[in-house]
């Protein structure tokens, strides 16, 4: 079994990491300014840094932010989701409103013929030239 490293040593890389970064000397990732590029120059598994070194994480997108003034990716991908979203949310709500309107025209348009008062209580008679199939059932 290999030894897992001590978390200090992690976090040292990380940092270190970090700094080649945002100065632009990437030794192992493509220099990115992504989380995928910031674990792999520190030779960390990705999802360490999402579960034991959050804050690092998180100080690595500050410091993007700020340092670069530059918006991390994963904030530019959640800004468009976002929108994405919005404008789903706007869609359904537009076509609610159409909805409840033609249900509304319906019910109104089902009331008036449901309604009529002059509709005939029986049948019209068959006109002469009509000859049924079976003779009409006394």
């Amino acid at each position: 079994m290999t030894p897992q490293p001590r978390p200090d040593d992690e976090r040292t890389r990380i940092r270190e990491a970090m700094d080649r970064l945002l100065t632009g000397q990437p030794e192992t990732s493509d220099g990115s300014l992504t989380v995928k590029a910031l674990a792999a120059e520190a030779g960390v598994h990705r999802m360490a840094l999402y579960k034991r070194h959050a804050d690092l994480k998180n100080e690595f997108d500050e410091r993007v932010r700020t340092e670069t003034k530059q918006v991390p990716e994963t904030e530019k991908q959640l800004r468009g989701t976002v929108s994405k979203l919005k404008e789903t949310v706007a869609n359904q709500r537009a076509e609610l409103e159409e909805l409840r309107h033609l249900v509304t025209n319906l019910t109104l348009a089902s009331a008036v013929l449901t309604l009529t008062p002059d509709a005939p209580a029986e049948p019209a008679p068959a006109p002469d030239n009509v000859i049924p199939f079976r003779p009409p059932t006394s």
